[in-house]
């Protein structure tokens, strides 16, 4: 397209967005209409897409980082050929593909769900880190973002982790609009404050008009052209470009136009004019990545103890060997999650994200987005940093894994602020997910191999000390499962536990049984889906549970287990034994007894429970 033409393309997308928002009675479209002509050119000169195979190896990968302006980007899929304008009017209506934020549920060229701010970019690195290290395509990531939420500190995670990882092919196109929500943003039109930013990250950078199409044209054949460097386009635009009754206006955020016709009027009208994106070419992955056949690693029923993280480390190095499509990211714990027997085996494969949680997330997102499975790992307590990304994630449909080490107060004397207390009540709240807490090593490994072919977001939960190994390697752990590990006609109460606790309640139920009761103890190692058959026919037979978690009191296990009975039956007694303190340093051992997680504890609860006659 020429001159006139990129400019008539950008005025049309204004007229469409303002179309879409009008026929909604919501919507952003003034945020639409500054990066107008940032997404014409882009569009029509730059990008190479095959709108019918999304999935094609080669195409570039269009990131929406600013997802209000939703309206901007279905106008410029109508462009494209991709949607009609009978569809576009759909916008934000029940049951159309056109929501208010775009997400890949629906939209098969949506890479990644946005809305939250600041996720577009990050998401953005981990597509480019599969383009440049895993792929080699040839294909370019763009990523259009707002200029409010570079206030996020999640996109500094990201524009460092570029720059370390040279990434080349991966483009931010900053719309410097001036105006956020309630009004001016923290540098407003100061390129410069933005490019020096970027500078000092490594980034190249390129400052431009916004609304010059010639302009926008050569500075992303710039970024193209570029070499070991990301670059981001700092473009200045006006909030609500070509209406005089929004056009860099306070107040006018998130609101259809006051007087549509008018505006599209003003903007010179409906147009129809199409785009023919260019399509990418024919590819294939030149780094192809081989798989052969294995065997998880096996630990001997009654051995020495292992530590559930050690057995997580060797278990995904093992299934690295056997699958080729899986990854590992780390922030910079590997040491301690043992991803770093991954690492060592397959350095080609394996991501270090150090202290940058979000951007560790984000980038196992975008790896998920290519195709990858990736396995992520940090301390469970480091997970809360990042559980915005792990919500968006889920509202993506994004397959991840994600590993939490040094879960509870069995960590022992590294104090609080290391222990995970709350991540599975976290887990457990995100739609969709997976929450599993092995209690011995190889469970612990055939839960990691069973994590690669489940849908949407799973989360393993590891401990630091070593647990005695009272599987065999043999045994199967379906997920939604539990084992009944002691049992009988005589049962009075049952003792639910999973991970560090199950030792402990194995423990009670001897000592219990030294004094003539008899104790029912369920390993509930999939914490979510929970195992409702079983809890239900325990409930039957012994009329109470006592749970025992080394976990927060709220949302955990003993959540979990509640769950199983909200079906409308009749609750069982159930009593919670959980970490109700804010515990110090101390060595594991007197963290569960300060707790009352221990093995004492639980024998006393149900003593307890027996004198007071609460269980027959």
């Amino acid at each position: 397209m020429n001159t006139r033409e990129l400019a008539e393309l950008g005025q049309q997308l204004r007229v469409d967005s303002v179309r879409a928002s009008a026929a909604a009675g919501s919507g952003h479209p003034t945020s639409s209409m500054s990066a107008a002509d940032l997404m014409a050119v882009l569009l029509a000169e730059h990008l190479r897409y095959d709108f019918d195979r999304p999935d094609h190896p080669a195409n570039d990968r269009f990131v929406l980082s600013k997802g209000h302006a939703s309206p901007l980007l279905y106008s410029a899929y109508k462009a494209a050929g991709a949607i009609d304008d009978a569809e576009l009017l759909t916008f934000r209506t029940l049951g159309s593909r056109l929501e208010g934020h775009p997400t890949p549920r629906r939209l098969p060229w949506v890479e990644t769900a946005t809305g939250s701010l600041g996720q577009g970019l990050p998401v953005g690195v981990g597509i480019a880190l599969a383009g440049k290290r895993l792929e080699r395509t040839g294909y370019r990531v763009w990523v259009l973002c707002g200029d409010s939420e570079l206030a996020e500190g999640s996109v500094w995670e990201a524009a460092e982790h570029a720059s370390y990882e040279h990434l080349d092919n991966l483009t931010a196109i900053v719309d410097v609009n001036r105006l956020g929500q309630r009004g001016p943003t923290r540098h407003g039109h100061d390129l410069d404050a933005y490019a020096r930013r970027f500078r000092a990250f490594g980034w190249h950078t390129v400052e431009i008009d916004g609304h010059d199409v010639d302009a926008i044209g050569r500075a992303y054949a710039e970024a193209a052209s570029t070499r070991e460097q990301p670059t981001v386009v700092l473009a200045r635009t006006l909030k609500g470009k070509g209406v005089d009754a929004v056009q860099d206006r306070e107040g006018m955020h998130g609101k259809p136009l006051p007087d549509a016709d008018r505006a599209i009027a003003e903007l010179g009208g409906r147009r129809d004019l199409r785009v023919s994106v260019t399509e990418p070419p024919e590819a294939r992955m030149l780094h192809s990545v081989t798989a052969g056949a294995g065997e998880p690693p096996r630990w001997e029923r009654g051995g020495d103890p292992v530590a559930t993280r050690d057995a997580y480390g060797k278990a995904l190095a093992a299934l690295g060997g056997t699958r080729g499509d899986v990854v590992a990211l780390d922030g910079e714990v590997s040491d301690s999650s043992r991803a770093e027997f991954f690492a060592k085996e397959h350095p080609d494969r394996f991501f270090e994200c150090y202290i940058a949680e979000q951007q560790m997330v984000a980038a196992a997102v975008g790896l998920a987005a290519r195709g990858w499975v990736p396995y992520a790992s940090t301390f469970a307590a480091f997970f809360s940093r990042a559980y915005d990304f792990v919500r968006m994630a889920s509202i993506s449909g994004a397959g991840i894994n994600l590993v939490g080490s040094h879960a509870g107060a069995a960590i022992g004397q590294d104090g609080p602020s290391q222990m995970g207390l709350e991540d599975l009540a976290m887990f457990r709240a995100v739609y969709g997910s997976t929450v599993l807490y092995p209690c011995d090593a190889n469970q612990t490994a055939r839960l990691v191999a069973t994590m690669a072919g489940l849908e949407g977001v799973r989360y393993l939960r590891t401990s630091r000390g070593a647990t005695p190994v009272i599987y065999g390697p043999d045994e199967e752990f379906p997920v939604g499962g539990s084992k009944v590990l002691r049992s009988s006609g005589l049962d009075r109460v049952t003792i639910v536990a999973a991970g560090v606790t199950v030792p402990q309640a194995l423990a009670a139920a001897e000592t219990l049984e030294e004094a003539g009761i008899r104790a029912r103890v369920i390993d509930l190692y999939s914490v979510k889906p929970v195992d409702r058959a079983t809890l239900r026919q325990a409930a039957e037979d012994t009329g109470c549970l006592l749970t025992v978690e080394d976990h927060h009191e709220e949302g955990g296990l003993g959540d979990a287990v509640l769950d199983a009975f909200l079906d409308g039956r009749p609750v069982p007694r159930l009593v919670r034994l959980a970490v109700g303190t804010m515990p110090g340093s101390a060595t594991p051992d007197e963290q569960l007894h300060a707790a009352g997680i221990d093995a004492e504890a639980v024998a006393a609860a149900v003593r307890l429970l027996v004198e007071q006659a609460v269980v027959p």
